[in-house]
């Protein structure tokens, strides 16, 4: 089951190169899902098709699919969520404020990243391609797992199930609405599909692909992207340089200037991007718009390469003996030393690298031991662990 997923600055033709791969692979033989995360659904327009929350086939061998939000939303929050405004309303909270203080942070683009994994699950596609938002929202989504997550676990962590046991006594002695059993099961089922969207995404056949324009702003928040989607455990297996104009720029000074800029930027892209594989699609006479014109894109921007290749088991982040220590090591590509800042707090570390952090749960054998020391070299954050022998024992 192979996964790719789409994400690129706002306004570079993420939806296009997701859409064209989509098509591609359709004819290529794959039965195709392509499926969007972002709220302003333009990939049916690209497609100029309509379609719902239940995939419609777009042309042979590919559907398209456009996630319902609201139905998902209420099936996993909505227990929950009328607990906490019966909670607030005994506090005296008006209706407004309720309202608000009970929505579930980035609930829409978790319920979307829901449908992916139920797709993916659902066992009726070869590939699901994913037409992300922009970066800045696609990092947000793609870290959302992981951090509501361990938010969740915090608000009803496993010690408070006794509290089923103790219903009765504390609703008399505290006058406030006890969680009933409900709200505890929709807790933990929010919990798990949680845990099996990350799952899903950071899967040996799920990988990420960045799409770009050869411009020098572009070309930074990609470079910035690929730390961060490392940073939390997401494989990029590629980099999709869009909008490139022919080599020849002709008698144009106007045109021939656009291509001695790009040419330094794609350069610049090949040589700081490797050994990620640069594709390079041509910037089109007219809008590339319905199956045929995103195929036919897609044809020439790939040409005899297998863009739907398994990246490979190997993610960002793995571990290592090292004689007697242990050895995280995670792939941090443009990272900064100086804007890095790595804390443990008890069982998880916490790391900071520029604008995004994650709270990174220790693997069991890590939790045993104390952190030693940790360097950043070659685009890769090594973090040394030696075993405690009061917890370690048998080493």
């Amino acid at each position: 089951m192979r996964v790719l997923l789409f994400t690129g600055k706002g306004g570079v033709g993420k939806t296009t190169a997701a859409a064209g791969a989509a098509v591609l692979a359709s004819r290529r033989g794959l039965k195709t899902l392509v499926l969007s995360t972002d709220a302003a659904h333009s990939l049916c327009d690209a497609l100029d098709v309509t379609a719902g929350s239940e995939p419609v086939e777009a042309c042979a061998g590919l559907h398209v699919a456009q996630v319902d939000t609201q139905a998902r939303f209420q099936r996993s929050w909505g227990e929950v969520r009328g607990y906490l405004l019966a909670l607030l309303d005994t506090a005296g909270a008006d209706e407004v404020m309720a309202e608000e203080l009970t929505v579930l942070p980035g609930a829409e683009e978790v319920l979307a990243l829901l449908e992916v994994r139920d797709q993916v699950r659902s066992g009726r596609w070869d590939l699901v391609v994913v037409d992300c938002a922009p970066t800045a929202e696609t990092l947000r989504l793609l870290a959302l797992p992981e951090a509501l997550s361990w938010y969740l676990h915090r608000i009803f962590p496993p010690e408070h199930q006794v509290v089923r046991a103790l219903r009765p006594m504390l609703g008399r002695v505290s006058g406030l609405p006890v969680p009933p059993d409900a709200v505890f099961t929709a807790m933990a089922r929010l919990q798990a599909e949680l845990a099996e969207v990350r799952q899903v995404l950071t899967a040996p056949g799920a990988s990420v692909r960045l799409v770009l324009t050869p411009e020098a702003v572009v070309v930074a928040e990609a470079r910035r992207t690929l730390t961060s989607l490392s940073l939390f455990g997401y494989r990029v297996d590629g980099v999709v340089a869009n909008r490139v104009f022919p080599a020849d720029g002709g008698p144009d000074p106007w045109r021939a200037g656009w291509v001695a800029s790009q040419a330094l930027q794609l350069a610049e892209v090949e040589r700081s991007f490797a050994p990620l594989p640069v594709l390079r699609a041509p910037y089109c006479p007219a809008e590339p718009v319905g199956a045929a014109a995103l195929g036919d894109l897609a044809d020439r921007t790939y040409g005899e390469t297998d863009p739907f290749a398994d990246p490979g088991p190997e993610g960002p982040m793995h571990v290592e003996r090292s004689g007697e220590e242990f050895v995280l090591s995670l792939a941090l590509p443009f990272a900064d030393r100086d804007g890095m800042d790595l804390v443990r707090v008890g069982d998880e570390l916490v790391l900071t690298v520029g604008s995004s952090r994650r709270v990174l749960a220790l693997p069991s054998a890590l939790r045993r031991c104390t952190v030693a020391g940790a360097a950043l070299r070659d685009g890769r954050l090594r973090i040394r662990f030696e075993p405690d022998p009061a917890l370690w024992m048998g080493l």
